[in-house]
């Protein structure tokens, strides 16, 4: 009987025990026979049924596509999709209708350029969101501004979040540094004992607090209210207007924790908080709101003032004093000339010292001053002879105590204190003193105005002015195109008058 056929590995051929050579394993009925095949070197090779189970059996490459093929999708889906919604009639087959079209006669513009629109910022969702969120920042921080109500002569002032937050910064100490200053304005809410208020000098206080205050907030400052109004401080006087002196002192008492000093130099072992106290007399008005206490005078103290009163010297004072018995420091013209050691910052005007604005610094020299100048035994002995009464009082201390020189300062009177045309006008109108729209000087003081001039018309006034000169971009551009406007219609009526 013949051996039975099994599959062959050659066309024709069949399997049989007989093939299998002893390398194959012998005749045993498990094996597989060898069969060879040539390489594209010309050599064959014989594999067995085993051997190529156990390689997994014979591979076929799989269809790789190439890299068009791998980011098709990729590459399609970044690619702008047009669609439109037209009737179709300029194609040929209906299952094609509305493919492949950007614009149709009834106005798709607008649908495709919010779909792009739309798709470009949903691609870029992240960065537009770090965008918005910018520029919210800025528009809270920066845009918003104060909102006040005045009602019957009391303000109520009240903050938008994004005025919160400016303040905020500008009156924190170690940023800002808005929490260093304070700001002392005498306010006679009585009407003293001279006259009684009517409804010009209510007017004043409104307006000149209104200032103040909206100074204060937009530069995060304090600002203390000092009522001026008469009081019998001791049994034997009144001192009419000589509350300078002891609203100074009170309010270094209400303000015990604000800073002067920077962060840095609070931290050193044995550093003293100090405070500038900036006082400013009713018939005052801050022109330039946009000008920091710090970046207008105490950025650059030391250019900004100066110690030797011989430049400018209308009470002809002697300096310095030549006693033998002084030391180096009273006898120097400019002190030890450290900006950090002034306690006392003062203008000149036509007549000597002048206190309508002037600048003084928590120290203990600046509470000896404070306790000599207030002194009952040197008011009882001088006040007839002191016209001026504080003022003529601080210029004797001057002249004779040499200790209060070298902590003392000059300012130029127009960096703190200009005056109107009507006040020191006996020499006319004098650069040093009087104020000047041009150079944008920082604080007008109608001193002298109860005294012949009118106070409320020239504080409106100046009022006025400061508004004007401070006035946004947005304010420039409507009151230009108004004013284009009345040119052109002024124009027309006299054109119109002339023909007629």
């Amino acid at each position: 009987m013949s051996t039975p056929s099994t599959p062959s590995s050659h066309l024709g051929e069949a399997w049989s025990p007989e093939a299998n050579g002893p390398e194959q394993g012998g005749s045993s009925g498990g094996s597989s026979p060898a069969v060879g095949y040539a390489h594209a070197n010309g050599r064959s090779k014989t594999v067995t049924w085993p051997a190529a189970g156990a390689n997994g059996g014979v591979s076929y490459p799989a269809n790789q596509p190439g890299f068009i093929g791998r980011h098709y999708r990729k590459l399609s889906g970044s690619l702008p999709r047009f669609r439109s919604w037209g009737n179709g009639r300029d194609f040929a087959q209906k299952e094609k209708l509305g493919r492949g079209r950007w614009l149709s006669a009834n106005g798709n513009m607008r649908r495709n350029l919010t779909s792009i629109g739309a798709r470009i910022l949903r691609r870029m969702r992240l960065r537009f969101v770090v965008i918005l969120a910018f520029l919210l920042a800025v528009f809270l921080f920066y845009v918003t501004r104060e909102w006040d109500r005045g009602q019957e002569g009391q303000a109520e002032v009240g903050l938008t979040v994004g005025a919160a937050l400016h303040r905020l910064y500008r009156g924190t100490g170690y940023l800002g540094g808005g929490s260093r200053y304070v700001i002392l304005l005498g306010a006679n809410h009585g009407g003293g004992v001279m006259e009684w208020k009517g409804a010009r000098e209510w007017a004043i206080e409104r307006n000149s607090i209104r200032n103040k205050r909206e100074y204060a907030q937009k530069w995060g400052y304090h600002l203390e209210i000092v009522d001026m109004s008469t009081k019998k401080r001791y049994a034997h006087e009144w001192r009419e207007s000589w509350e300078k002196v002891d609203g100074l002192r009170n309010a270094m008492r209400n303000y015990p924790h604000a800073e002067w000093r920077r962060m840095t130099e609070r931290l050193t072992a044995g550093a003293e908080r100090e405070t500038r106290f900036w006082w400013l007399d009713l018939h005052t008005f801050i022109m330039e709101p946009s000008y920091s206490l710090q970046s207008h005078i105490f950025n650059d103290l030391g250019s900004k003032t100066y110690r030797d009163i011989n430049e400018y010297n209308p009470l002809n004072i002697s300096h310095p004093p030549e006693a033998e018995y002084l030391d180096g420091l009273s006898r120097s013209a400019e002190g030890d000339g450290q900006a950090n050691s002034i306690n006392l910052i003062v203008p000149q005007d036509c007549g000597g010292f002048n206190l309508g604005s002037f600048i003084v610094r928590r120290s203990e020299w600046t509470d000896r001053l404070l306790d000599i100048w207030w002194d009952p035994a040197a008011y009882e002995q001088k006040h007839m002879e002191w016209e001026h009464k504080e003022q003529d009082a601080l210029e004797y201390l001057y002249k004779n105590q040499p200790w209060v020189r070298p902590h003392t300062a000059f300012i130029q009177q127009r960096m703190l204190n200009s005056f109107p045309p009507g006040a020191c006008s006996g020499n006319g109108n004098d650069a040093r003193i009087h104020y000047d729209e041009g150079d944008r000087d920082f604080v007008v003081n109608m001193a002298g105005c109860e005294w012949g001039r009118d106070c409320w018309g020239e504080i409106y006034n100046y009022r006025q002015l400061s508004n004007r000169l401070n006035r946004s971009w947005w304010e420039k551009f409507k009151d230009w195109v108004g004013g284009s406007f009345k040119s052109v219609t002024h124009r027309g009526k006299e054109e119109t008058k002339q023909s007629s």
